[in-house]
């Protein structure tokens, strides 16, 4: 006898619906994280060469008389200033980032998935030192995983993709609850997915 654990009133064509739809939804984002938590999982034995680009220039008089110090040491670039730095030499900043501002000198740092980068520029003389560092495609992968330095959007996504997950989840145990009449081992098999991990974290996980 089937273990009674949705109300039978209840449509099996929108249970269906919801499994199919939230796994549609699920696919690619699922495909993503099972293959970046193997990568995470063996981060140690996965070779990662860091790409480092650095770049040093000096801001022109006209653009430098125009930085104004602000008066919190936490602050964005100007939007004049973020221009020039992307137009003149592919530097982009977000308007976002905050930087630490001293009446020497500004430095923004620029953490982002796959590797890091900063920004100092010399209020004084107007140099510039700019240094990226990049990690490689497994490495954005494991951040994306992680949600490490992705902004709000990505944010978003992962909450999203969460839920979807759920739907995916319990839409597909209330399937199964609705054929384990007719399927043994249904709810033997479900128990081994609980009962599994449990052992390992009470045996192995310290």
């Amino acid at each position: 006898m089937a273990l009674k654990i949705f109300p039978a009133h209840w449509h099996l064509g929108s249970l269906r619906q919801w499994h199919w739809i939230s796994s549609a939804v699920c696919l690619v984002g699922m495909l993503l994280f099972a293959a970046t938590g193997i990568t995470l999982n063996h981060a140690a034995i996965i070779p990662a060469t860091p790409v480092v680009t650095s770049i040093e220039s000096v801001l022109p008089p006209s653009v430098l008389d125009a930085v104004i110090v602000p008066d919190s040491d936490k602050a964005s670039l100007s939007k004049d200033l973020r221009a020039w730095l992307e137009r003149e030499l592919g530097i982009y900043i977000p308007a976002s980032a905050r930087g630490e501002w001293s009446d020497e000198e500004v430095y923004v740092a620029l953490p982002r998935p796959g590797g890091d980068a900063w920004l100092s520029i010399d209020l004084a003389g107007g140099d510039i030192l700019y240094e990226r560092t990049t990690r490689g495609w497994i490495a954005y992968l494991n951040d994306l995983h992680k949600g490490r330095d992705t902004g709000t959007a990505w944010s978003w996504f992962i909450d999203v993709f969460a839920i979807a997950c759920v739907v995916f989840c319990v839409s597909g145990l209330l399937l199964l609850q609705r054929h384990a009449g007719s399927r043994p081992s249904t709810w033997p098999m479900v128990g081994l997915g609980l009962v599994i991990p449990l052992i390992l974290i009470i045996l192995f996980v310290h």
